[in-house]
């Protein structure tokens, strides 16, 4: 709340700073493989959200680092009109079947299209090295030569762009896919197992305890029922879990 009060854009000074005096925060990628028949034979749904591919079975590869190494010059025109999606990929990754990933492919564009505009790609910031040819042009807020003369309708003899099908790779158009097509129940799937490998092999003690307070913390003022539901599923996780969140409500209401 101070910070906040204070200086609202500390997030952003501090990187600034960090940038100008050398200081260059960096990402490091990694990626996961699956085949299509691991996938096909796995435990749970590979494309949960809620879970995470063992690293045991599927270890970590290094693809690459992302490095801020320099600051913008003109702020509005390199950050606020920068219009990123999981839609704009690189020849070789598609999409995969993953729901949350399959909205943000339209809802991610379809903002852009309200906030910056129908040619949002053609901005500096967002628009590819290689100039772009093709028969989408046109409408409001258009900030290229809008490719001149060239013909906007395909087919044509005027040299227009053509189709490269030696350019699209291998995807899941060649992928099989059998189910039934019907509403999917997620009830009864594996909610608990990772969450508990999670609190007994991954956090520290001390992790532990925060966590426990901060829970509790925000359910000490639910009604009696909802808490020991909650509870409940806190101890399918691991039941000192529970337990502990069940005796630091009790020692808060206590306080209070």
């Amino acid at each position: 709340t101070i910070l906040a009060g204070e200086m609202p854009d500390y997030a952003i000074h501090d990187l600034y700073n960090a940038i100008k005096k050398g200081d260059y925060p960096s990402w490091t990628l990694y990626i996961q493989v699956m085949t299509y028949e691991q996938a096909e034979r796995f435990q749970f749904n590979p494309f949960d959200l809620t879970k995470v591919w063992p690293q045991g079975d599927f270890p970590l590869i290094p693809v690459g680092k992302l490095v801020l190494d320099r600051n913008p010059k003109n702020y509005f025109a390199e950050v606020e009109q920068m219009a990123m999606s999981p839609a704009h990929m690189i020849p070789g990754v598609e999409a995969s079947p993953d729901k949350m990933l399959q909205g943000r492919l339209f809802s991610y564009p379809d903002t852009h299209v309200h906030r910056l505009g129908p040619n949002y790609l053609q901005i500096p910031v967002n628009a590819p090295y290689a100039k772009v040819r093709s028969y989408q042009r046109d409408a409001a807020m258009t900030v290229t030569d809008n490719q001149g003369g060239a013909p906007n309708y395909y087919p044509n003899t005027f040299n227009g762009p053509i189709e490269r099908p030696d350019l699209v790779g291998p995807g899941h158009d060649n992928q099989e896919v059998r189910g039934k097509v019907m509403r999917y129940n997620s009830a009864d799937e594996d909610n608990f197992t990772q969450p508990g490998i999670m609190w007994r092999e991954v956090l520290k003690p001390e992790e532990r305890q925060r966590m426990i307070n901060a829970i509790a913390e925000h359910m000490k003022n639910a009604i009696p029922r909802v808490r020991e539901r909650a509870i409940n599923n806190f101890n399918q996780v691991d039941p000192a879990f529970g337990d502990g969140i069940k005796a630091r409500i009790s020692e808060l209401l206590m306080d209070h």
